[in-house]
């Protein structure tokens, strides 16, 4: 029976009409090798729903792998995430127009989670295939922590049986030429990149030890 690998990415927004998450995830749908295939949805910019969604598809679909993915506007590489804290501290409004402010995750859960991708690994074969990287070291506290978290706490479920994380991505080139300065990245680059991911997680047993972390 093949592997079910799970990707995510978001809706559009703070004004902008197009969200390069869910642009390079689409681009992967129906992606099939032959030890697994790839699934794809579409998550809210909301606090509650998002996660609540992202729950939902873990139990429907009982995936080997899930990958998270969210636009970092400002960002210049693909940032793979090695932490979600149990924080939602929203510097901007969702799509509901809601700004949740120091606000538990979920509460009473642990302070924080680690991923469980062998996030180094990734990090390494993006670099040797020319594409910019790094570990980031903070997925930030809003709509994408709070989904990261939550997929983190509620995968814990599935014990060893689920790797999952989260990929922060750059602005595509045509929203960072509404962002003067801001660096940005090519669509066909992103897909290449989660394609190197996918591959990462589903190959590697145990993660590298090498320098790479950066905080943002």
């Amino acid at each position: 029976m093949k592997k079910i690998v799970l990707l995510t990415g978001f809706e559009p927004f703070n004004q902008e009409s197009i969200n390069p998450s869910w642009e390079a995830v689409r681009a992967l749908d129906g992606w099939s090798e032959a030890g697994f295939n790839v699934v794809v949805r579409q998550l809210p910019c909301l606090f509650g729903v998002a996660k609540l969604a992202m729950k939902n598809l873990i139990e429907e679909l009982q995936p080997s792998v899930v990958i998270a993915v969210g636009q970092a506007g400002g960002r210049g590489d693909l940032s793979v995430e090695r932490i979600a804290i149990n924080v939602d501290d929203a510097p901007i409004a969702d799509n509901n127009q809601r700004q949740l402010i120091d606000q538990p995750v979920v509460p009473g859960g642990p302070a924080a989670y680690f991923a469980t991708l062998p996030i180094k690994a990734i990090v390494h074969a993006l670099r040797d295939a020319g594409l910019p990287a790094s570990v980031s070291q903070s997925a930030g506290t809003f709509v994408c922590n709070h989904v990261f978290y939550g997929l983190m706490h509620d995968s814990a479920d599935f014990g060893t049986a689920i790797r999952a994380g989260f990929i922060h991505i750059p602005y595509l080139p045509q929203q960072a030429a509404a962002h003067p300065g801001a660096p940005s990245m090519a669509l066909a680059d992103m897909v290449a990149g989660l394609r190197i991911a996918v591959h990462t997680a589903l190959l590697v047993k145990s993660d590298v030890r090498e320098a790479g972390g950066v905080t943002h």
